[in-house]
């Protein structure tokens, strides 16, 4: 079990509530920061005084405030730690549950767990410490297709032009003429249809503006 933590969260009640599910795993040293530069600066000193933090539990969305920040999220933070210490292991505790931002944190940050944040999550990340601390991944099962290996959950370029067309206002009708204009298939309005419900599923929108705007949130488009 890991002998020290960090963890990243500006809700006084979220951390609250981590401290005390954490206090079962009798973790010797658990420090709390509510900005992502005070916990870059927690973690600079314990790495100084050669004792660095084995584990980072960060929320990604802080609220600002008055307080200028360098680093302004949990990502931009969780990116830092990573590059100064790269052993680190780090989950994610969030309330965001895009399958495509969860897929790219784990790709590309190479983060150890994602835990939704939810009615029994303080359990769920309980179990996701214990299973990071014997070197494993967890994931929450509402993002657990995130790592899917299956070609329906896939989004390629074809899926980004789609979104891209959407964007700029153009409806499934005018999709279909612009893709057979461009000789791009498929380019029925059926297939068109059913590619943009798949999105819509993929992403967890209600509609296609939500679609779009989730989109756009990843810098997809």
């Amino acid at each position: 079990m890991f002998e020290k933590v960090l963890i990243a969260e500006d809700m006084d009640d979220i951390n609250a509530g981590v401290l005390m599910a954490l206090s079962e795993l009798e973790i010797a040293t658990i420090d709390q920061a509510q900005y992502c530069d005070d916990a870059d600066l927690k973690a600079k000193k314990a790495r100084k005084d050669d004792a660095p933090y084995e584990l980072l539990i960060t929320d990604l969305s802080f609220k600002k405030d008055h307080r200028e920040q360098k680093l302004n999220s949990g990502e931009e933070l969780l990116v830092k730690l990573k590059n100064d210490q790269p052993d680190i292991k780090v989950i994610v505790y969030s309330v965001e549950d895009k399958l495509q931002q969860v897929r790219r944190l784990f790709n590309t940050y190479k983060i150890d767990a994602y835990v939704c944040k939810g009615r029994k999550s303080l359990k769920e990340l309980v179990k996701a410490i214990k299973v990071v601390s014997n070197g494993k991944t967890h994931l929450s099962p509402e993002v657990k297709m995130a790592l899917s290996n299956k070609k329906d959950m896939e989004i390629d370029d074809y899926d980004i032009g789609l979104l891209r067309l959407l964007a700029k206002g153009m409806n499934q009708d005018e999709i279909s003429e612009d893709l057979k204009g461009r000789s791009i298939s498929p380019n029925s309005l059926s297939s068109i249809e059913k590619r943009v419900s798949k999105l819509k599923i993929y992403f967890k929108a209600n509609n296609a503006v939500h679609l779009i705007a989730n989109a756009k949130d990843l810098g997809l488009i």
